[in-house]
Order: C-alpha cells, then structure tokens, then sequence
C-alpha cells in the first residue's frame, strides 16, 4: 500500500496518463504531416519507436527526481506539498504538448485532403483492369538476342492493348523501365503509368531451343497473381505470346466476347522466321537512328519475301518510311510508299488497327485531312489504347487552329503513353502553336529534363525559348539537339535563330553549309526556307515554301498557325499556298 502511495506522491501515475495520451497525438499528428512534406516512413516509425522506449524512462524519471523552485532534486528529498505544486505543473506543460499534438493531428487530416498531389490523385483513378508489360529480360547467352525479349514484350503489348476495357500503357513508358530493379519498382510502375497490375518475364534462347517465363504481379501489394514457364522450340514463341496473353486476361477477370477471344488468340503470321524477322525490324526501327531505319527496312522486306501475307511486317515498312521521309529522302516519295504499304496491310487484314494508324499517318503526312481522321477514327475503334493514333489527332486539329482539341487529344495520347518523349515534345508544340508560351516553356523544361538525349524535345525548346526572347538559351538547346541527331531542319532551326536576332554571316555560313550538305545526301527544303525568312528575303522564302508543298514536307503543316510565318502572311503567294494544302481531300 504504501508502494502505490508513493506513486501517486512522486506523480508517477500522471506523468504515466499524460505521457501516453500526448506521445499517442504525438505520433498521430507527425503520421498526418510528415507525408505532406515527403519526409520518409522510415523517420516516423523511428519517432513512434522513440515515444515507445521514452514511456518507461519517463517514468523512472518521475520516480526518482523532482523539480523544484531550487531545481531538480531527488525525490526523497523534496517536501510533499512542494512537489505535489511543481509537479501539477510539469503535468499542466505535458498536457498542453498533448493538445498540440492533437492540434497537428487535425491539421494533417486536412493538409492531407487538400494539398494531395496530382500522382496521389491520379493513383486514386486507377483503373480497375490496367497493366503495364515490362520489357522481358534477354537471359540468353548471346546479347543479340536481345529482339526476342523485346519482341515478345511488344507484341505482348499490342495484343493486350486490343482487349476491351484494359488500360495499357505504350511502348515506350513500357521500356523506360527496362533494367530497373529497384526494391519498390512495383510501385513507381504503379504511381507512373497508372495501373494495378505489371506483368514481367525473361527470355532464354540456346540454340533453337527457348524458354519463356512471366508473371502477373499486383502493385499495391507486390503479390504474384499468376506465373508460369514455357519450353519449346524457337518456333513456338507465337504459341507462348497468346498463351500468356490469355492467362493475362483470365487472372484479371476480363469477360471476352467470341470476336475478342478470337483477335485474342489470332496468329499474325504462320511462318516462324519470318515473324523472327519482322521482330528485328521493329527492333531496329524502335532505336530511331539512320542506320537503324536502314536495317530495319531490310529485315521487313525478308520477312514479307518469306510471307507476302504478313499484314504486320508491312505496316512496319509504312512506319518506317514515315520516319524517313523529309529526312533521309524526299518528304512525297516516303509519304507514297507508306500509303501503298499502309493500304497492303489493310487489304490483307481490314481489322487490323495499326495498318487503319499507318494509313492515317501517310494520308496527314500529304495534307489528306478528311481522310485522315477516318482511318485514325477507325484505329480508335479498333484499339483504344493506341496512343499515336491520339498524337496524330492532335496534330490535325492544331494545323486547323483548333487547339483546345489538339492539346486534349495530346494528353490524351500522354495518359497511355507518359514516358513518351516525342509525345511530351508534341505537348509543348501544341502549346506553342496556341501561343501559351509559358506553359509551353515549363512543359519542354521538364520534357529536356526527363529525357536529356531526345533531340526533338531540345529542338522544340529552343524554337520557344527564341519566342520567348532568350536567344542564348535558343541557340543552346538547337545546337544539343544537332549534336544528338544532325537532321538538316535542325541545323536550318539553328540558321533562323541567327538570321532572325541579326547574326547574317553565321546564317549565310549554314546556307552554304546546307549547299554543301545537298550533295552527299537529301537535304529538305524545310531547311533553307526558314533561315531566308529569318534574313528577311521574302522571295526565296517563298520559293522554298512551294518547293516545300511539292514535296509534301511537314514545314506546310503549320501554315495557318506557326508564328514564324506573321511576316508573309498576306503575301498572295502564300494564300496561295495555304488555299492548296487546306482544299478538300484529294
């Protein structure tokens, strides 16, 4: 009795009470808070282990000392009434630490409502069935074989992308993450592209014999909702691509009608090699260098001369064409190739999305709006996941001024595809182009920072930072962008930077180095034309802007609303000019 009297005489039990009410707010008040300043978990569970450990040493604190107005003495020798005083005090200063605790308990509930960040929020939305397919890794012996792991997650992509009602992000979102191994990788997935689920594998090949691995895995919580090996011989690596596809479907409870089973299971050719060779023509042209397009136009055309029916293997020569053109060779014969090799692949499959997506990107290409819109439109239809077909859309409504549209449909193409550099380059054009400069600034800013080797998005920075009245950090940005990819347009960027802040000698010097250009390889008239407006030679201007329209080249797009072209506007042969690329659909 007289042990539990001295509890209550040296305020053991309150110092016991307060304590844990106010380390309880405590750590209830720094859970809410602490997020919102991004301090990490790691720091909070160290605090509430610190509160925990803190309790039994408060209270042999209070056991064995007192404070007191002479300062603090042991507990034995403090008179009772003295201490019972100073004690309700250090009680009275306890409980108001308590009360601010609370207080930060309620401000981080609410802080934590009302400044969620826009990743929080989006994460909130994520769609109930939505995957991203992670590049499988190439555990082959010979690196080479690298366009088999990528070619399985491609085509993995572009299956599952058909399936109605899943999210799917793009290609390229898809392989930012590639070698990324990260203990919470799952997660930044999850948070970056929006969805619940990612699927990961590997590749094996050892001679002509293969294995195949793959695993559904859920986001939040890391767990393997599905995984399996497949044996085989290389040949059956289009049998493992819809067996896995459709275990996919199944683990997510997707409900397929006979159509979508069937597009589902559908093989795009029969032929083993040449699907191996139509693999490494997407391979290559994904790497986007002259080399590459070069190589992958050789291995399309084998795999098309041991399958004339490979719809796929000739959308891929569309597409590469429609790299090259206006680069490496004439704007109007590669946008006519594409469209012939567009138009094959839908002869041979009219269901077919990316052959509707090629065939709208040919017609654009050559100023066929209408008709344009009705094969993106149908792309749509037929896979809703495909975000160029939402780029290219964009394009067409800006060319018209309709940039609200143009700048949604961008973003659009951006929910499917976030890490996309060209699409996040777009987005700051079509800013451009509607004259929000500003935003169009702070969106190339971080484009150039996400993706510093991008040689378009450094291209596209400098054309508005030289809008914006920063001549310097123009040239700055157009000069990288020449040194990741020396495009002649680029170098021509370069040369009206000059030209127009009044540097004459160093924009005729790239004109003559242009005319020197033009005779080891295609140069585009797209690239002289804009440094003779920035000299302020209207005629020449002019007579590269119609060279430009009889060549189909892209610099025609943007008539009706490229600033650049304010100074020529009323020039009646430029009227003419936009008259002729906007006339109905030929």
């Amino acid at each position: 009795m007289n042990f539990f009297s001295e509890l209550k005489r040296r305020n053991v039990y309150k110092v016991a009470i307060a304590y844990i009410v106010a380390g309880w707010a405590l750590s209830q008040g720094i859970a809410q808070v602490f997020p919102v300043f991004d301090i990490p978990n790691w720091v909070i569970r160290l605090i509430v282990l610190l509160i925990i450990i803190g309790l039994p040493i408060a209270l042999v604190l209070a056991w064995s000392f007192e404070i007191t107005p002479e300062g603090i003495k042991g507990a034995e020798d403090v008179v009772p009434s003295a201490a019972r005083r100073k004690s309700q005090a250090w009680i009275y200063i306890v409980v108001v630490g308590g009360a601010i605790s609370v207080a930060l308990f309620f401000l981080g509930r609410y802080t934590a409502q009302n400044t969620q960040t826009p990743r929080q929020s989006e994460a909130a939305t994520v769609p109930a069935k939505s995957i991203a397919v992670l590049p499988f890794v190439n555990m082959s012996a010979d690196k080479n074989d690298e366009y088999l792991s990528d070619g399985m997650t491609e085509e993995l992509i572009n299956v599952l992308a058909k399936v109605p009602g899943l999210r799917v992000p793009g290609r390229t979102s898809c392989f930012a993450f590639r070698g990324k191994n990260e203990e919470d990788i799952f997660r930044k997935v999850g948070d970056q592209l929006h969805v619940g689920t990612v699927l990961e594998g590997s590749v094996r090949k050892a001679g002509e014999k293969l294995r195949v691995t793959a695993q559904l895995i859920n986001v939040s919580d890391g767990y393997h909702l599905w995984s399996k090996a497949y044996d085989g011989d290389l040949k059956d690596i289009l049998n493992f691509q819809s067996s896995v596809a459709e275990q996919v479907v199944q683990a997510l409870q997707m409900k397929l009608g006979i159509d979508e089973t069937r597009a589902l299971t559908k093989r795009p050719t029969d032929n083993p090699e040449a699907h191996r060779l139509y693999l490494l023509g997407r391979y290559h042209a994904a790497k986007f260098t002259q080399a590459d397009t070069v190589a992958a136009d050789r291995y399309f055309q084998q795999a098309l001369q041991l399958d004339p029916g490979y719809a796929l293997a000739y959308c891929g020569l569309a597409d590469n064409y429609g790299l090259i053109g206006g680069n490496a060779m004439s704007a109007k014969e590669a946008w006519a190739k594409e469209r012939t090799l567009a138009q094959k692949a839908l002869d041979l499959d009219p269901e077919l999305a990316e052959a509707h997506l090629s065939l709208g990107i040919a017609l654009t290409n050559s100023f066929n709006w209408a008709g344009a819109e009705q094969e993106l439109n149908r792309a749509l239809a037929l896979n809703p996941n495909l975000a160029p077909a939402y780029d290219v859309f964009a394009l067409v409504r800006t060319v018209f001024g309709r940039f609200d549209e143009a700048i949604a449909s961008e973003k659009k193409a951006l929910e499917l595809d976030p890490l996309n550099p060209f699409l996040n380059g777009d987005l700051g054009w079509n800013l451009y182009w509607a004259r929000r400069y500003d935003e169009a600034l702070g969106q190339l800013h971080g484009d150039v920072e996400l993706f510093p080797n991008d040689a378009f998005s450094h291209f596209a920075l400098g054309c508005c930072l030289f809008k914006t009245g920063n001549v310097a950090g123009a040239v700055g940005e157009i000069q990288k962008a020449i040194q990741l990819d020396d495009l002649p347009w680029y170098t021509g960027g370069l040369g009206y930077t000059y030209a127009a802040s009044g540097d004459r000698a160093k924009a005729e010097q790239i004109l003559h180095d242009l005319d020197e250009l033009a005779k080891r390889r295609y140069v585009t008239p797209n690239a002289r034309m804009p440094i003779y407006l920035g000299l302020g030679d209207k005629e020449k201007t002019l007579d590269e802007l119609e060279k430009c329209y009889e060549d189909q080249d892209g610099a025609c797009w943007y008539l009706k609303v490229d600033p650049i072209y304010n100074g020529i506007r009323n020039e009646p042969r430029f009227q003419a000019l936009v008259k002729k690329v906007f006339r109905e659909a030929r």
